[in-house]
């Protein structure tokens, strides 16, 4: 009997934990509702346009940064040679949104988290680091989810 994890049964649970995630709450870790794309469709770009905390990037930032993330791990996933990144530009750059730039960011999350279920249908078998890089994304992507979560209590209120 083997030992190793069948690749049809991670890429599976990978799937699910993504679903939960990005889309839609099948009771894993979150609560009904509360996924990113859920969580996203109820943030004007005024209040994505807010901080989250007192010296803290706004709602928008922390999107764009999920969004640069999902496109980063694509990238040098598939291309081993890509170019060191600027992870703090975003931190930097992304503050107040228009409605038309909110939709954008929200626009690019939508596709580079697709791009992110096309790599895994394209990775045939799962290595160790592959393996981390996946649950790397969901921990990230949930962290930032937490944060967005958190920061829309003193927002909405």
């Amino acid at each position: 009997m083997s030992t190793q994890i069948q690749t049809d049964h991670f890429t599976k649970a990978l799937y699910v934990l993504l679903d939960e995630t990005f889309d839609s709450v099948q009771g894993y870790f979150l609560d009904k509702g509360t996924s990113m794309f859920e969580t996203l469709a109820t943030i004007s770009a005024e209040e994505a346009s807010v901080p989250v905390g007192g010296k803290c990037a706004t709602l928008a930032a922390q999107v764009k940064h999920v969004a640069f993330y999902l496109d980063v791990v694509d990238k040098t996933v598939r291309d081993p040679s890509y170019p060191r990144v600027d992870w703090g530009e975003i931190w930097r750059t992304v503050s107040s949104v228009t409605p038309d730039e909110w939709d954008a960011i929200r626009a690019e999350l939508r596709a580079n988290y697709n791009r992110i279920l096309s790599l895994i249908k394209d990775t045939p078998a799962w290595e160790e680091a592959q393996i981390g890089g996946a649950i790397a994304v969901i921990a990230h992507t949930a962290y930032h989810l937490g944060e967005i979560r958190q920061a829309l209590c003193s927002v909405k209120q």
